[in-house]
């Protein structure tokens, strides 16, 4: 390739698909592969990204069906899902930090929506005027944890396939109250501390199952909640928060794309070639 962007793209994208195959091969259930977050607002970008990590993967005698793509929740990268999820292929949205977004995401029949609690509770510390975050703190609630629950009865009671993951999780109560959840990311350090856990199951920090289907005589849906998701009213119902974690979740991923791409300028091609 003459240009020197393109270059690096592609090296970056065979270097995702090579290090992915290699982790197929290691380990059992699905690799997830990071999709570039610069291309978070381009939504045929996404779309060929995915088609030709799927190729490298290929090529490695990984099957579909072991993979699963990382998107970021932007409008475009929640079209992207829905356009690759009716090819088959298996989407996770990320960077989701409010109920639009995971709807939007559970709408397109996205495999995996990853909620980052912490993150929420971060800027629920730090911040006011976010209607959504307001009025879980207004219930005595954790911000992070109520959106979590929300998504998880919206999923289930509308019947979608998507699956609920929690990341950003910062303590072992958190995981106590997620329990029920289809997947959680935790620390080697919290997973430790739950293996050194005295637990009782009538104790508030028990191994009991607190995200349930029960949960949906809890909560009453308002139309707009209710309505099928598209571009403006995604954009109008996100509030200040996920607006700002998005962002930053964005140029964060987009910095840490960059340095690999400055390595790759420092060692390729070879001194002999």
């Amino acid at each position: 390739m003459e240009n020197p962007g393109d270059r690096m793209s592609c090296y970056l994208t065979k270097a995702l698909g090579n290090v992915g195959a290699e982790l197929a091969h290691q380990v059992p259930g699905r690799v997830s592969t990071e999709i570039d977050a610069r291309l978070a607002y381009d939504t045929q970008g996404i779309v060929q990204r995915v088609h030709e990590l799927l190729q490298i993967y290929n090529e490695h005698d990984i099957p579909s069906e072991r993979l699963l793509f990382k998107i970021p929740a932007t409008w475009q990268g929640i079209e992207a899902s829905r356009l690759l999820e009716s090819e088959g292929t298996q989407t996770h949205l990320t960077f989701v930090y409010s109920f639009a977004q995971a709807a939007a995401a559970a709408q397109a029949g996205a495999s995996v929506v990853q909620i980052f609690v912490g993150r929420i509770r971060d800027w629920a510390k730090n911040h006011s005027g976010d209607p959504e975050i307001d009025e879980a703190l207004k219930k005595g609630e954790d911000a992070g944890l109520a959106l979590v629950k929300k998504a998880y009865v919206y999923i289930h009671k509308n019947g979608y396939k998507t699956k609920l993951m929690a990341a950003a999780v910062r303590n072992k109560q958190d995981v106590f109250s997620l329990l029920g959840i289809d997947y959680i990311i935790a620390p080697l350090k919290i997973l430790q501390s739950l293996d050194e856990s005295v637990t009782d199951s009538d104790e508030k920090y028990g191994y009991v199952q607190r995200l349930t289907p029960s949960l949906d005589k809890m909560y009453n849906f308002s139309q707009e909640e209710l309505v099928k998701w598209d571009q403006l009213s995604l954009a109008a119902a996100m509030g200040p928060a996920a607006e700002e974690l998005l962002a930053s979740g964005l140029e964060g991923y987009a910095n840490q794309a960059r340095r690999v791409e400055e390595l790759f300028v420092k060692i390729w091609p070879p001194p002999n070639v």
